[in-house]
């Protein structure tokens, strides 16, 4: 051992893939997954990058995995919906060198559109899953699946949650394991997922989770802390963590495998004690099963398949204690908004006053859904905005789809987008797209893409041009606008909309959080000449706000100097000046 240090989950996690003997590791950002390559990559030892979308980022750690070194995928719980075809096939492939997959699920909803359990997805493709309940485990669990995989011939998921992606610990630090590439033997019976291949391999999976039934019996991730015998609790992950402070003078068999089940082991502890209780967040995965082996327990009759859980939570519901806290201060909410000096602010700005919907996607623009701005009317997933548009314009015609537009952003575009939309030009398909360009992954902490120029390793690379791939599949319409030229805009979309063709609007102007200089100059209210209108008002951009007589002021320390305002105001009351 070397030495100790705090770690977010998500820092420990790299560590422990750097500890392993990672050599590659792909991801695509997404909340509360993204800080595992933001460190990964810290480690010049293992080549990383961000791939376009999660497929790709599973694709490209199995090719690694083939060829016979270590790799890891990692991305959030939805993203593993859009690796689900590689990952359901290599479940029956297998490995060569470990390939773990890191999912990162989100109890509470906090960053996502769902809450979908990885553990559920997972027992579907017959693949195993570990689950630790701190930093330091969130490390050795890394460790411990990279053996497993190699093991078992298996990939591996380790599933994390937004807790324990961003809650720190201290973690024991040691030197990494340099692991000898494993020798490539072609083997197209193992590694071509024809039918008759598959056929066989289906036999290999089943084959292997009963070999971890019976052998997790005995990993040292799974272990019995015995106490008081007359409350049993079954749990793994974060909720070990408030089983052991709302509980502590109970019995516990915290499973660190949770998928398969250890099955001899829980029906050993289960014996044992008087009252059996099963916590876990989420789907009761682990307490259907239990409970169809004939086992008596209590679960989710008393707890939530909602959100996260706390030490109060189960407190309340398995000891009926009666929890007395402070009444929840009263404050005005507040919401998320867009940055001061976004783009897309603009953006959306344009089309509200031009009457336009937008069928949304996932990114800092689905913020046009709430007030002010009110023009996102839809958001389903990535890509599904154009694709939504297209499904729109089939069923209504071409004259309902003209007060609607798709919006996307330049990363997301990339993403799923394009096949989108490919889709709209292979199916004849009118209506007008817009591509909100800021020139970067915004809503997930700026990280780069395709189109950027830059990989996640800092070197330079080709950037992908957004204009030139819209006009190589046979758009004619592809126009490109200073998303701040409030004017040029709207005489665009006004054009665009009621062609019978598809357009491509790209919106360019880089998030103002990536130009770490501030602008030469910024907005001022003239208070003499301010008429109250409100007019200021409605992008609802948060330097803006009303005082007591109505007279508008904008704070000079958020104003970004984007001139959005200054467009807006027809008396001339707000003013731009130098800095």
């Amino acid at each position: 051992m070397q030495k100790i240090e705090i770690m977010l989950g998500n820092e420990a996690i790299a560590r422990g893939a750097y500890e392993a003997g990672v050599k590659v590791s792909a991801a695509y950002p997404g909340t509360p997954s993204t800080e595992i390559s933001e460190n990964i990559v810290k480690y010049k030892e293992i080549y990383s990058e961000w791939s376009p979308n999660e497929k790709v980022a599973m694709e490209v750690a199995i090719g690694a995995s083939i060829s016979g070194v270590r790799a890891l995928a990692s991305m959030k719980h939805v993203g593993v919906n859009v690796a689900a075809d590689p990952l359901f096939t290599i479940s029956y492939a297998g490995v060569n060198g470990g390939l773990v997959l890191v999912a990162a699920d989100d109890p509470g909803l906090y960053s996502s559109q769902n809450e979908q359990d990885t553990r559920m997805v997972a027992r579907a493709a017959g693949v195993p899953v570990l689950e630790p309940s701190d930093s330091e485990e969130a490390k050795e669990f890394i460790k411990f699946a990279f053996d497993m995989s190699e093991k078992y011939d298996t990939p591996v998921i380790v599933r994390t949650t937004t807790r324990l992606s961003h809650s720190q610990g201290m973690v024991n630090l040691y030197d990494r394991i340099e692991v000898e590439d494993k020798t490539y033997v072609r083997n197209p019976a193992k590694n071509v997922m024809m039918p008759g291949n598959a056929k066989a391999r289906h036999l290999v999976v089943e084959e292997r989770t009963k070999q971890m039934i019976e052998e997790g019996c005995d990993f040292p991730i799974n272990r019995i802390e015995f106490n008081d015998k007359n409350i049993g609790v079954i749990t793994s992950g974060i909720p070990y963590q408030y089983v052991k402070e709302a509980l502590p003078e109970a019995s516990v068999l915290k499973l660190g495998m949770v998928n398969p089940l250890p099955r001899k082991l829980i029906e050993e502890f289960a014996a044992s004690v008087e009252n059996l209780y099963i916590v876990e967040e989420l789907d009761p995965v682990i307490e259907e099963q239990v409970k169809s082996w004939g086992i008596k327990a209590i679960g989710k009759e008393i707890l939530t398949v909602q959100g996260e859980y706390s030490a109060n939570l189960l407190r309340k519901a398995i000891k009926k204690e009666e929890i007395v806290i402070k009444p929840v201060a009263q404050v005005p909410n507040r919401p998320p908004v867009l940055c001061p000096g976004c783009p897309h602010r603009s953006v959306f700005s344009v089309l509200k006053k031009l009457g336009v919907h937008a069928a949304g996607d996932i990114g800092c623009y689905t913020l046009g859904a709430v007030a002010p701005l009110n023009v996102v009317d839809t958001t389903v997933c990535m890509g599904a905005s154009i694709s939504t548009l297209h499904g729109m314009e089939k069923a209504k015609g071409k004259e309902y789809i003209k007060k609607w537009v798709a919006v996307i952003g330049d990363s997301t575009f990339l993403h799923t987008g394009i096949n989108s939309l490919i889709n709209m030009v292979y199916n004849k398909g009118t209506g007008t797209v817009m591509i909100l360009d800021n020139s970067t992954t915004g809503m997930t902490g700026h990280q780069e893409h395709a189109a950027t120029g830059k990989t996640l390793m800092g070197e330079e690379t080709i950037a992908i041009s957004i204009p030139d791939l819209c006009r190589s599949l046979g758009i004619n319409n592809v126009i490109e606008v200073n998303a701040f030229d409030t004017k040029a805009l709207e005489k665009v979309v006004k054009e665009e909309v009621e062609k019978d063709e598809i357009s491509v609007i790209i919106t360019k102007a880089p998030c103002v959080l990536l130009n770490k200089k501030l602008s030469k100059t910024q907005c001022n209210v003239v208070s003499i000449k301010c008429k109250k209108c409100g007019m200021c008002l409605k992008p609802g951009c948060p330097a803006i706000t009303k005082k007591e007589d109505g007279v508008m002021i904008i704070n000079d320390t958020m104003c970004n100097g984007c001139n959005l305002c200054f467009e807006q105001c027809k008396f001339g009351a707000i003013e731009q000046m130098e800095r």
